[in-house]
């Protein structure tokens, strides 16, 4: 059975290495999900990402972050829109993730945008991830 969602994908393996304490999660790279990765270390979830080239397959490594008690810094990662049920928010609709203190990642025309970064946009889009 082959990958149907390749987001839910990255953001189940972050999860878990988070769960896991690793250092770093690999996953088969896509300009989606560095772009995700690239608002998450932005947002300060992640300490870097960086894609890594290995017998012709592209591979993204994203570097995970843990606070002073060694915690990981996502207590949560969620994804919202699937391939089976889409969920588009205008630039109004964009939802706060735990009263501001989450944040939520959109796919918009002007790339993978931070909630914060889509309203200063004014734009809406695809609502792919809350994090907090």
């Amino acid at each position: 059975m082959g990958m149907t969602d390749p987001v839910a994908d990255m953001l189940t393996r972050i999860r878990n290495a988070g769960l896991a304490k690793h250092k770093k999660v690999d996953m088969p790279f896509s300009k989606q999900k560095a772009a995700i990765a690239a608002v998450l270390r932005d947002l300060g979830y992640v300490k870097n990402f960086k894609t890594v080239a290995d017998e012709g397959f592209e591979t993204l490594r994203v570097y995970l972050k843990y606070d002073e008690e060694n915690a990981p810094v996502i207590h949560e990662i969620e994804r919202v829109s699937r391939p089976g049920r889409r969920v588009y928010v205008g630039c109004d609709e964009i939802p706060k993730v735990k009263n501001g203190l989450g944040c939520a990642i959109l796919s918009t025309s002007k790339g993978v945008l931070s909630d914060e970064g889509a309203h200063r946009a004014e734009v809406g889009g695809e609502l792919i991830c809350k994090v907090w």
